[in-house]
């Protein structure tokens, strides 16, 4: 007896991960990092230091270990997201270690801040990796949605009720202060108020999305289904009033604003919540004189250019200064500029870059934005969509405040810029969000497991994401 011949099991192959191209964007990355250093100690006439040497290597080290970290927990995450990140981690290091040479180690206390800096990287790399360790699924999230929007509350509320002394700098009450320990609170409290947005968006949905009356072409929200954007306007002028800490207060109101329209495609929630919001910042306008000082620097900053206008106008001069292709690293004076290494490195980098590197810049944080909104459409479900929707275009209101704002576009706000500026809370701060945009890609990409779990099925917008 013959028994019929049995068809070959046809075997699929494993869909790319995209690692390997992940690992040779990094080195890419570090081998631009050390030129810049190079170039800059040779433009300062310092010659081959140890600074050099030790900067790279732990540079290569740091992120050698977040790529294995990706490898080992987030297989198929986005490959693009670490590299981007790095690179600009890079120059922000290249551009404090160019400022250092500027003031002279002397100056610096505590030693060099570019040390400190390469200090916080390893910090924020260290818990960039413990949340992939930990977070195995960005859903979990989800469950702890109110203890999040709580714990961001009450970290925005900490330097509103401390002394002065604890709290205070250059006017703005934004920081925790201990003995030999210190803290922006804010910069923890946007992620975890994003997670907080993010779940009641998806569990209140009905709410935000029930019709009231239609005017205008629009549909308006019921007038008892304001509540949540009430509360959100009264914490962001709070913030505004109490701790004279613009940044913040208009970074999360418009994050929240955007998750909204995201959420419900309505523009009613937007024009009602920047009506809100306008009517507010007048209010404290009229009311407070250190929102009427921002205004009038923004206005016209050469009224007082010894003064209150003193840092406007040397941001504005670097730019004139860099024009179109820059002086070079280690060629301008950047130093210049008060607070150069933390809230006006844009400034730093226009003037010694030019508007060309500018732009390259920009270009790079435009790469990681873009790539978190298409994890946002990637992933299936809900709240991934909304947090790395809200994640990535958090990271776009940040940006446009703080180049907006060095560039007397907008008023000054004392908002950092993403990976680049100098100071701690801000680096880690970002790095966990980094994290969640790399947890939330790797979902989205991860292949479906077909019939009998044997045979991969690509899932939505991996296949195409996944040649990229």
């Amino acid at each position: 007896m013959t028994t019929a011949p049995q068809s070959p099991v046809a075997v699929t192959p494993p869909l790319p991960n995209r690692r390997n191209a992940e690992l040779l964007l990094l080195c890419f990355a570090t081998v631009i990092t050390a030129v810049a250093l190079l170039i800059v100690e040779a433009n300062q006439e310092q010659g081959l230091s140890l600074d050099l040497i030790s900067y790279t290597v732990a540079y290569l080290a740091l992120f050698a270990g977040a790529h294995l970290t990706i490898r080992r927990f987030a297989p198929y995450a986005d490959p693009l997201l670490l590299p981007v990140v790095a690179l600009l981690n890079g120059l922000g290091l290249v551009m404090i270690h160019r400022l250092d040479l500027a003031i002279g180690a002397a100056e610096v206390s505590s030693g060099p801040s570019a040390n400190q800096q390469v200090l916080w990287t390893l910090v924020g790399v260290i818990g960039f990796s413990l949340v992939l360790i930990l977070l195995k699924d960005h859903r979990q999230l989800s469950r702890y949605g109110y203890v999040c929007g709580l714990a961001g509350i009450i970290l925005l509320m900490i330097p509103a009720v401390l002394p002065a002394a604890y709290s205070e700098t250059n006017g703005a009450k934004i920081w925790i202060r201990l003995p030999g320990f210190s803290i922006q609170p804010a910069e923890f409290s946007k992620i975890l108020l994003l997670v907080f947005f993010a779940a009641v968006l998806v569990a209140k949905r009905d709410l935000f999305t029930s019709a009231g009356k239609h005017v205008l072409g629009m549909d308006l929200p019921r007038p008892r289904d304001l509540a949540p954007l009430l509360a959100a306007w009264i914490v962001s002028i709070g913030v505004m009033v109490f701790e004279k800490d613009l940044g913040t207060s208009l970074l999360l109101y418009a994050s929240f604003l955007l998750m909204v329209y995201i959420a419900t495609d309505r523009l009613s929630w937007v024009i009602i919540g920047l009506s809100l919001f306008a009517a507010g910042s007048i209010a404290a306008y009229n009311l407070f004189g250190h929102v009427q000082v921002r205004v009038q620097n923004w206005l016209d900053p050469f009224a007082d250019p010894d003064g209150a206008g003193y840092q406007m106008v040397q941001s504005l001069f670097s730019f004139a200064t860099g024009g179109i292709f820059g002086t070079g690293l280690g060629n301008g004076q950047p130093g210049t500029v008060p607070a150069a290494s933390t809230d006006f490195i844009i400034a730093a980098v226009g003037e010694e870059l030019g508007l060309v590197g500018l732009a390259g810049v920009l270009m790079l944080y435009a790469i990681v934005i873009i790539r978190g909104l298409r994890t946002a459409i990637a992933v299936r479900d809900s709240f991934g969509k909304l947090l790395a929707a809200g994640l990535a275009c958090t990271l776009g209101i940040q940006l446009f405040i703080v180049v907006g704002g060095v560039t007397k576009l907008i008023p000054l706000t004392g908002l950092t810029t993403p990976w680049m500026s100098y100071g701690g809370s801000s680096l880690v701060a970002n790095y966990l969000l980094l994290a969640l945009l790399v947890r939330i890609s790797h979902a989205a990409r991860r292949p479906i497991m077909g019939p009998g779990n044997q045979q991969p099925i690509a899932s939505a917008g991996t296949e195409v994401i996944s040649k990229v």
